[in-house]
Parts: structure tokens; C-alpha cells; sequence
């Protein structure tokens, strides 16, 4: 049986915004700082107030601008008279701005064995205070590689211990629990207070 080709579809831009011939209400309310200069080149003095549909199309088409309904869910829906290409793109420029003031949260991992010695343990301990005063969230596992599986018990000890260590930089999410051969423990960072 031949296989079919999927076929690309351009995806289009989602505006959710109507515009112009659109808005299909007889009465809107209109606002927007940009009143006055539209005022002076229409001839009306134009102030933000409820108006007729039709005749603020006209003042639109006047000026060369669109009409874009805002909220459309007021009563009666709220427009503004604008370009909409620069209203897209402001309106993009703000969630795009939004996306990147977000939180990321950052996960750092640190591995352990079943015998790891106390240098190893405090070095690893140093960074794990660094990270979760950072903000970052640590991942610690002990990982049992071949016989070494038989000391289940001395990893979540160690783990314990680890939590125990860390207890004024971060809390733990869950106790420590297998995965695989893997003892795993997620630490949280505890928020500062702000002064």
C-alpha cells in the first residue's frame, strides 16, 4: 500500500481581535489616546464615548486606520481606532516580554555511590548549598552500578544525611526512592524572606 504524503499547512497567526467590517454591533463604546488627532483631521470633536458603528468605520476609513474591537465582552464592546499591523506587534513585543520575565526552573544533578567517603560527601554538599541559594533545584541520586545494589540501605543514609546537611537552604520534595538502580531525592530551595 503507497504511503501518503502529509501535506504542510501554514500556520496561521492567531488574532482574536475583530476588525473593521467585523464588528457587527450597532453601538460601541470608543476609546484611545490617539482621539484628538482624529478629531482634527475628520473635522468632529471626538471624545471617548459611546457612538454609532457605522460612523466610527467612516472616521476610521477618514484616517486611513482600523477599527479594532479591544473587549469585546463590555457592554457596549470597547474599540479603539489604530493600525493594526503595530497593534500585532506591540501586542506580541508585550508576551514576548512576559515569556521571558517567567521563572525557569533550573534542576542541577548530583550523583553519589554507595561508598562515597566524607571529602567527597562535603565537597558535593558545598555545591548543593550553592545551587539551592541560587534558586535551582537539586536532583541527588545515588547510583548503585553491579553488587554495589546490595547497599540500598547505605545510600538512603547517605541521602538522609544529605537532606539533614541541607536543611536551612532547601527542603526535600519526597523521601528518597528507588528508581531503577537509582536512589533518588529532589530538593527544593526555601524562599528568602525579603528585607
Amino acid at each position: 500500500m503507497a504511503r501518503q504524503r502529509k501535506k504542510f499547512v501554514k500556520k496561521e497567526e492567531k488574532f482574536s481581535f475583530k476588525i473593521n467590517r467585523d464588528i457587527r454591533v450597532p453601538r460601541i463604546r470608543l476609546v484611545g489616546d490617539n482621539l484628538e488627532s482624529i478629531s482634527e483631521i475628520v473635522g468632529e470633536t471626538i471624545a471617548p464615548d459611546i457612538y454609532q458603528t457605522s460612523k466610527v468605520l467612516k472616521w476610521a476609513q477618514e484616517v486611513e486606520l482600523d477599527l479594532v474591537e479591544i473587549s469585546p465582552k463590555a457592554d457596549p464592546p470597547v474599540c479603539r481606532i489604530i493600525d493594526v499591523k503595530k497593534f500585532i506587534y506591540d501586542r506580541k513585543k508585550k508576551e514576548k516580554e512576559l515569556k521571558a520575565k517567567t521563572a525557569k526552573t533550573v534542576i542541577k544533578e548530583i550523583r553519589f555511590g554507595p561508598n562515597t567517603d566524607d571529602h567527597d560527601f562535603d565537597f558535593k554538599l558545598r555545591h548543593a548549598k550553592k545551587f539551592l541559594d541560587e534558586g535551582a533545584k537539586v536532583k541527588s541520586y545515588v547510583h548503585f552500578r553491579g553488587r554495589t545494589i546490595v547497599f540500598k540501605d547505605r545510600g538512603e543514609l547517605l541521602l538522609l544525611k544529605f537532606l539533614k546537611e541541607l536543611e536551612e537552604h532547601g527542603a526535600a520534595e519526597a523521601l528518597p526512592k528507588m528508581e531503577g538502580r537509582r536512589m533518588i531525592v529532589m530538593i527544593s530551595p526555601k524562599l528568602k524572606k525579603k528585607k
